[in-house]
């Protein structure tokens, strides 16, 4: 059975785009042309794997000037920031340039009799379950490394971003990788959770909420499947007494306000060392008043909608719980916010962990900043989540923030910096933030299998 997948624009309201959802025997189709694709895909030289996969990666950057107004009408990105393929290049790049050696022989030992090695095998067909908050980078992410290793991919995006499964599959095609063993799907969740539980996959990376990610796990239970799971995030900075204001102020509120808040190593906690506090509040502030919120299609505008409604309507109920259990909100209303998607950014004080807004993921333009008067303190209260993406030091100390750093229970621990993957680390998480790793070499690991070779030479 079939329906229809709609994009609702966060600009305007109407429908973007339609997509109808595959049956569950085409679904099945595609899996198994991907499957009989992979072995002669992964004969290929790795070389040639990672020319076509950066060619596939060219494509998509040649389609930039479609992409960035695309996106915007899809989830509300302003234009102005330009789409995201320079990290969609910087990723694949990285992993490209990494695979010779992180797909490499483990080589045991050889002698007079035995020779005895671990290949890195390719695990076979990787289904990608991608979002729309950064659907290309995100993306990517799985895709590069998958390919490159050896394995067939299948891609179902989110629905927000409806057509950018197309678009890089069109892309990779293009550039030369055989259809079958790049494909995009649209499929209900039903669909998805059959082809999942009846095995169709070898691995299944999905990026998203936490309740999806248990989905995912249920429909994978008993069937051995790996999986990879990106999930929820409350992701804390700490700016300690030494700390460079300014650069900290700048950083951790772009980091907090950025794309609408829609990200995933978005700050959505901060804790200030009193010594800084005031400072750091009256400078934050004046930064978020300064924002134009407005359509994304506009130049001038430097924060769009939230890409849907009910988005948008979770932050305000966060905002308005902590506001009645008396936190500061210091933003009077913008006169753009709709009371739907455009949403006035906010900052809160006053705020303490009886509140949502610093306990539940936000996913949007709000953070509550806490004063907290030394390491011991601020410890605690980035470790009281539920969640554990990155957490953001801010010190003149590097020993001091590795300390600190090695407490936090957090996949990223950064230090002077927030908000950014950096391909060379392995992108994880830990509590209900989930399990797994992507790129870096650790990446390649997720994505491929050991297989050991024991050779007894014969002599004479």
């Amino acid at each position: 059975m079939t329906h229809v997948l709609k994009c609702i624009s966060p600009i305007d309201g109407s429908e973007f785009a339609t997509r109808e959802t595959l049956s569950l025997d085409a679904a099945r189709d595609v899996a198994r042309r991907a499957r009989v694709a992979q072995a002669d895909w992964a004969a290929r030289p790795l070389q040639k794997r990672i020319d076509l996969v950066m060619a596939g990666v060219a494509a998509v950057g040649a389609m930039n000037d479609e992409i960035v107004p695309e996106l915007a009408h899809m989830m509300g990105r302003p234009v102005r920031y330009g789409g995201e393929f320079r990290g969609f290049n910087e990723r694949a790049s990285y992993m490209a340039e990494i695979a010779e050696t992180a797909l490499a022989n483990i080589e045991v030992g050889e002698d007079a009799t035995f020779k005895r090695y671990i290949r890195r095998v390719p695990l076979g067909v990787v289904f990608v379950i991608a979002p729309w908050n950064y659907p290309y980078m995100t993306a990517i992410n799985t895709v590069a490394p998958a390919l490159i290793a050896g394995n067939t991919v299948v891609l179902k995006h989110a629905t927000q971003t409806l057509l950018v499964g197309e678009r890089m599959v069109r892309a990779f095609v293009s550039a030369g990788v055989p259809e079958d063993v790049f494909q995009n799907v649209f499929l209900s969740h039903d669909t998805t959770s059959e082809l999942i539980g009846c095995k169709a996959f070898d691995f299944v990376n999905f990026t998203g909420s936490v309740g999806g990610g248990a989905a995912i796990e249920r429909a994978a239970a008993g069937t051995f499947t790996g999986t990879g799971l990106e999930l929820g995030g409350k992701d804390p900075g700490y700016v300690m007494e030494d700390a460079d204001l300014d650069a900290a102020v700048d950083t951790l509120i772009d980091g907090a306000m950025f794309n609408s808040g829609q990200c995933c190593c978005g700050i959505e906690r901060i804790y200030v060392h009193e010594s800084l506090y005031d400072a750091f509040v009256e400078k934050a502030v004046a930064i978020v008043k300064g924002y134009k919120l407005g359509n994304p299609l506009d130049a001038e505008t430097s924060i769009g909608p939230m890409a849907n409604v009910r988005f948008a309507e979770e932050v305000r109920a966060q905002i308005a719980e902590a506001i009645d259990m008396g936190a500061i909100a210091h933003i009077d209303t913008f006169p753009e916010d709709d009371g739907a998607a455009y949403l006035t950014p906010q900052i809160l004080t006053n705020v303490t962990h009886d509140m949502r807004v610093m306990r539940d993921e936000s996913f949007g333009p709000v953070v509550g900043i806490m004063k907290v008067a030394n390491d011991e303190e601020a410890i605690a209260l980035m470790n009281d989540s539920e969640f554990g993406l990155t957490a953001s030091l801010w010190t003149a100390d590097l020993a001091r923030a590795q300390a600190v750093g090695g407490r936090i229970e957090t996949g990223t621990v950064f230090m002077n910096r927030a908000d950014y993957l950096d391909p060379g680390l392995c992108w994880t998480g830990c509590k209900q933030t989930g399990r797994g790793g992507g790129l870096s070499v650790i990446g390649y690991h997720n994505l491929t299998r050991p297989k050991s070779y024991h050779m007894k030479k014969v002599t004479k």
